[in-house]
């Protein structure tokens, strides 16, 4: 699904209702402009159609203005704050986190080095280990959001 990924935007569907205003605005001139017989008239109502267009075209960009979600700001702002814990002993580590999610949906290993986690809602981490090549994650706790692991 590739060819869904330029999604129909705002803005888009902005650019094509103001041309269509515009052309309606131009046909309410025409027609005032054949009514020859209520000069004055006519033209009040087109200084009310012009001034109608001009509103509507200003509503209608306020309205499509790209804001980022606030959703996504508190998201990237959990991700850059978050930290953790690695405590070196004598042949081991101690590793703790916050992580989300229940028990069952958090995955941790450790390959290479590398400390793989994955929690709920998106939440993903690789932390590098020093020295860990050929160790093991030992003993594995979760209680209250904390992550600990013991690596030996």
């Amino acid at each position: 699904m590739a060819s869904y990924k330029g999604a129909y935007s705002n803005e888009k569907s902005l650019n094509f209702v103001i041309p269509i205003m515009v052309i309606l605005f131009l046909g309410v001139i025409y027609i005032m402009t054949q009514r020859a017989d209520s000069g004055f008239v006519s033209f009040i109502l087109i200084g009310i159609a012009a001034l109608t267009m001009f509103y509507w075209v200003r509503v209608l960009k306020k309205m499509t203005k790209d804001q980022k979600p606030s959703y996504t700001q508190t998201r990237e702002q959990e991700t850059k704050n978050w930290v953790y814990d690695l405590i070196k002993g004598e042949g081991e580590f101690v590793f703790v986190a916050e992580v989300p999610g229940p028990e069952d949906k958090i995955m941790v290993r450790l390959v290479d080095g590398i400390l793989y986690i994955r929690g709920t809602a998106g939440f993903s981490k690789e932390i590098p280990i020093e020295n860990a090549s050929d160790m093991q994650i030992f003993d594995f706790k979760y209680r209250n959001g904390v992550l600990t692991l013991r690596i030996k």
